[in-house]
Protein backbone atom coordinates (compact mmCIF):
# COMPACT_ATOMS: atom_id res chain seq x y z
CA UNK A 1 0.00 0.00 0.00
CA UNK A 2 2.73 2.62 0.87
CA UNK A 3 4.89 1.27 -2.12
CA UNK A 4 1.69 2.23 -4.04
CA UNK A 5 1.18 5.60 -2.63
CA UNK A 6 5.02 6.37 -3.15
CA UNK A 7 4.13 5.74 -7.04
CA UNK A 8 1.40 7.87 -6.87
CA UNK A 9 3.14 10.36 -5.56
CA UNK A 10 6.16 10.67 -7.81
CA UNK A 11 3.85 10.53 -11.11
CA UNK A 12 2.23 13.48 -9.20
CA UNK A 13 5.11 15.26 -8.98
CA UNK A 14 6.51 14.38 -12.85
CA UNK A 15 2.75 15.36 -14.23
CA UNK A 16 2.35 18.75 -12.61
CA UNK A 17 5.99 20.42 -11.64
CA UNK A 18 8.31 18.51 -15.01
CA UNK A 19 10.98 17.90 -12.57
CA UNK A 20 12.07 14.40 -11.24
CA UNK A 21 11.05 12.97 -7.39
CA UNK A 22 14.53 13.94 -6.88
CA UNK A 23 15.11 17.44 -8.06
CA UNK A 24 11.65 18.55 -6.40
CA UNK A 25 12.46 17.13 -3.39
CA UNK A 26 16.32 19.19 -3.77
CA UNK A 27 13.91 22.41 -4.45
CA UNK A 28 12.34 22.54 -1.15
CA UNK A 29 14.92 21.48 0.89
CA UNK A 30 16.35 24.96 -0.54
CA UNK A 31 13.63 26.91 -0.22
CA UNK A 32 12.91 26.22 3.10
CA UNK A 33 16.32 26.88 3.74
CA UNK A 34 16.57 30.12 2.58
CA UNK A 35 13.23 30.88 4.44
CA UNK A 36 14.81 30.40 7.34
CA UNK A 37 17.85 32.17 7.16
CA UNK A 38 16.01 35.23 5.66
CA UNK A 39 13.30 34.95 9.40
CA UNK A 40 16.26 34.80 12.06
CA UNK A 41 17.89 38.02 9.88
CA UNK A 42 14.63 40.13 10.05
CA UNK A 43 13.60 38.35 13.33
CA UNK A 44 16.31 38.66 15.27
CA UNK A 45 15.70 42.85 14.32
CA UNK A 46 12.34 42.48 15.43
CA UNK A 47 13.34 41.38 18.31
CA UNK A 48 15.74 43.60 19.29
CA UNK A 49 13.27 46.46 18.67
CA UNK A 50 10.53 44.34 21.33
CA UNK A 51 13.28 44.47 23.77
CA UNK A 52 14.12 48.12 23.29
CA UNK A 53 10.30 49.01 23.29
CA UNK A 54 10.03 47.41 26.51
CA UNK A 55 12.92 48.86 28.33
CA UNK A 56 11.27 52.08 26.97
CA UNK A 57 8.00 50.78 28.61
CA UNK A 58 9.69 49.59 31.84
CA UNK A 59 11.83 52.86 32.01
CA UNK A 60 8.32 55.21 31.98
CA UNK A 61 6.78 52.64 34.33
CA UNK A 62 9.06 53.26 37.00
CA UNK A 63 7.79 54.88 40.14
CA UNK A 64 7.60 58.58 39.73
CA UNK A 65 9.54 60.46 43.02
CA UNK A 66 6.64 61.95 46.17
CA UNK A 67 6.03 64.84 45.67
CA UNK A 68 7.88 68.18 47.35
CA UNK A 69 5.83 70.48 49.48
CA UNK A 70 6.52 74.03 48.19
CA UNK A 71 4.57 76.01 50.38
CA UNK A 72 3.92 79.40 49.19
CA UNK A 73 5.84 80.57 46.40
CA UNK A 74 5.39 83.40 44.00
CA UNK A 75 3.92 83.58 39.84
CA UNK A 76 7.59 84.16 39.06
CA UNK A 77 8.73 81.25 41.24
CA UNK A 78 5.99 78.58 39.49
CA UNK A 79 7.04 79.18 36.14
CA UNK A 80 10.22 77.11 37.16
CA UNK A 81 7.91 74.32 37.24
CA UNK A 82 6.68 74.12 33.30
CA UNK A 83 8.65 71.16 32.64
CA UNK A 84 11.45 72.09 30.53
CA UNK A 85 13.71 70.90 33.27
CA UNK A 86 13.00 67.25 33.54
CA UNK A 87 14.58 66.63 37.25
CA UNK A 88 11.90 69.38 38.45
CA UNK A 89 7.99 68.33 39.30
CA UNK A 90 5.75 69.63 36.82
CA UNK A 91 3.15 71.84 38.73
CA UNK A 92 -0.36 73.94 37.67
CA UNK A 93 -2.37 75.49 39.98
CA UNK A 94 -5.70 76.33 40.25
CA UNK A 95 -7.38 79.20 42.17
CA UNK A 96 -4.49 79.26 43.68
CA UNK A 97 -3.93 75.83 44.62
CA UNK A 98 -0.45 74.04 43.48
CA UNK A 99 -1.02 70.06 41.89
CA UNK A 100 1.84 68.73 40.92
CA UNK A 101 1.46 66.46 37.66
CA UNK A 102 3.99 64.89 36.94
CA UNK A 103 2.10 62.06 36.36
CA UNK A 104 0.61 63.56 33.81
CA UNK A 105 3.57 64.18 31.60
CA UNK A 106 1.90 63.32 28.74
CA UNK A 107 -0.77 66.32 29.15
CA UNK A 108 0.75 69.05 30.82
CA UNK A 109 4.66 68.27 29.88
CA UNK A 110 6.48 69.98 26.71
CA UNK A 111 4.37 69.05 23.17
CA UNK A 112 1.44 67.78 25.51
CA UNK A 113 -2.07 68.94 24.59
CA UNK A 114 -2.00 70.97 27.58
CA UNK A 115 1.43 72.20 28.04
CA UNK A 116 1.01 76.01 28.23
CA UNK A 117 -1.22 75.49 31.07
CA UNK A 118 1.72 74.09 33.34
CA UNK A 119 4.18 76.24 35.35
CA UNK A 120 1.16 78.81 35.57
CA UNK A 121 -2.25 79.49 37.49
CA UNK A 122 -4.49 78.94 34.74
CA UNK A 123 -8.07 79.33 36.76
CA UNK A 124 -9.42 81.79 34.01
CA UNK A 125 -8.05 79.65 30.99
CA UNK A 126 -9.96 76.95 32.34
CA UNK A 127 -12.97 78.45 33.26
CA UNK A 128 -12.87 79.70 29.54
CA UNK A 129 -11.35 76.35 27.94
CA UNK A 130 -9.32 79.12 26.45
CA UNK A 131 -5.54 78.93 25.01
CA UNK A 132 -4.61 82.61 24.35
CA UNK A 133 -1.89 84.19 26.31
CA UNK A 134 -4.30 86.70 27.61
CA UNK A 135 -6.63 84.14 29.86
CA UNK A 136 -3.46 82.47 31.42
CA UNK A 137 -3.73 83.67 35.02
CA UNK A 138 -5.64 83.23 37.48
CA UNK A 139 -7.73 86.65 37.66
CA UNK A 140 -11.45 85.10 37.63
CA UNK A 141 -13.27 88.61 37.23
CA UNK A 142 -15.83 88.90 34.93
CA UNK A 143 -16.55 85.09 34.47
CA UNK A 144 -20.01 83.81 34.31
CA UNK A 145 -22.08 81.47 36.33
CA UNK A 146 -21.07 78.60 33.52
CA UNK A 147 -17.60 79.51 33.46
CA UNK A 148 -17.13 79.28 37.12
CA UNK A 149 -18.84 76.19 37.36
CA UNK A 150 -16.74 74.75 34.71
CA UNK A 151 -13.85 76.19 36.88
CA UNK A 152 -15.03 74.42 39.94
CA UNK A 153 -15.38 70.87 38.13
CA UNK A 154 -11.52 71.19 36.94
CA UNK A 155 -10.76 72.21 40.77
CA UNK A 156 -12.58 69.02 42.59
CA UNK A 157 -10.59 66.84 39.15
CA UNK A 158 -7.53 68.29 40.56
CA UNK A 159 -8.49 67.08 44.27
CA UNK A 160 -9.26 64.44 43.82
CA UNK A 161 -6.12 62.97 41.16
CA UNK A 162 -3.11 65.38 42.01
CA UNK A 163 -1.50 66.28 45.27
CA UNK A 164 -1.59 69.45 46.71
CA UNK A 165 2.04 70.84 47.61
CA UNK A 166 1.57 74.57 47.82
CA UNK A 167 -0.25 78.21 47.25
CA UNK A 168 0.36 80.85 44.83
CA UNK A 169 1.28 83.95 46.84
CA UNK A 170 -0.73 86.52 46.42
CA UNK A 171 0.87 90.09 46.09
CA UNK A 172 -1.12 93.17 47.36
CA UNK A 173 0.53 96.74 46.36
CA UNK A 174 1.53 98.71 49.17
CA UNK A 175 1.64 102.01 47.87
CA UNK A 176 -1.69 102.44 46.35
CA UNK A 177 -2.65 101.37 50.28
CA UNK A 178 -0.73 104.11 51.29
CA UNK A 179 -1.37 106.29 49.07
CA UNK A 180 -5.62 105.14 50.20
CA UNK A 181 -4.84 106.05 53.79
CA UNK A 182 -3.13 109.50 53.27
CA UNK A 183 -6.18 110.54 50.89
CA UNK A 184 -8.60 109.21 53.71
CA UNK A 185 -6.64 110.79 56.39
CA UNK A 186 -6.26 114.28 54.47
CA UNK A 187 -10.27 113.94 53.47
CA UNK A 188 -10.88 113.42 57.32
CA UNK A 189 -8.35 116.38 58.21
CA UNK A 190 -10.03 118.82 55.28
CA UNK A 191 -13.66 117.77 57.00
CA UNK A 192 -12.87 118.65 60.45
CA UNK A 193 -11.42 122.02 59.42
CA UNK A 194 -14.66 124.06 58.68
CA UNK A 195 -16.32 122.75 61.85
CA UNK A 196 -12.96 124.27 63.90
CA UNK A 197 -13.46 127.01 61.56
CA UNK A 198 -17.04 127.91 61.55
CA UNK A 199 -16.96 127.72 65.70
CA UNK A 200 -14.02 129.65 66.19
CA UNK A 201 -15.20 132.40 63.93
CA UNK A 202 -17.99 134.19 66.18
CA UNK A 203 -15.27 134.11 68.96
CA UNK A 204 -13.20 135.80 67.54
CA UNK A 205 -15.71 138.54 65.80
CA UNK A 206 -17.85 138.54 69.31
CA UNK A 207 -14.88 139.45 71.55
CA UNK A 208 -13.51 142.43 69.08
CA UNK A 209 -17.28 143.59 68.74
CA UNK A 210 -17.93 143.46 72.58
CA UNK A 211 -14.27 145.26 73.27
CA UNK A 212 -15.27 148.43 70.79
CA UNK A 213 -18.21 148.96 72.74
CA UNK A 214 -16.82 148.94 76.44
CA UNK A 215 -13.89 151.06 75.35
CA UNK A 216 -16.52 153.65 74.18
CA UNK A 217 -18.59 153.15 77.45
CA UNK A 218 -15.59 153.61 79.41
CA UNK A 219 -14.25 156.92 77.91
CA UNK A 220 -15.14 159.68 79.34
CA UNK A 221 -17.80 162.20 78.18
CA UNK A 222 -15.48 165.50 77.47
CA UNK A 223 -13.20 162.96 76.08
CA UNK A 224 -15.91 162.25 73.29
CA UNK A 225 -16.70 165.98 73.22
CA UNK A 226 -13.24 166.59 72.20
CA UNK A 227 -12.79 163.77 69.81
CA UNK A 228 -16.20 164.87 67.87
Amino acid sequence: MALQLWETLKESITAYTGLSPATFFTVVAVGLTFYYVISNLFGSSDDSHIQQRSRGAEEQMEPLPPPVQLGEVSAEELKQYDGSDPKKPLLMAIKGQIYDVTQSRMFYGPGGPYALFAGKDASRALAKMSFEDKDLNGDLTGLGVFELEALQDWEYKFMSKYVKVGTVKTTVPVTDGTTEGQSTDAAQTDAAKPADADVAKPAEDGPSETASKETEENVPAGDVEKKE
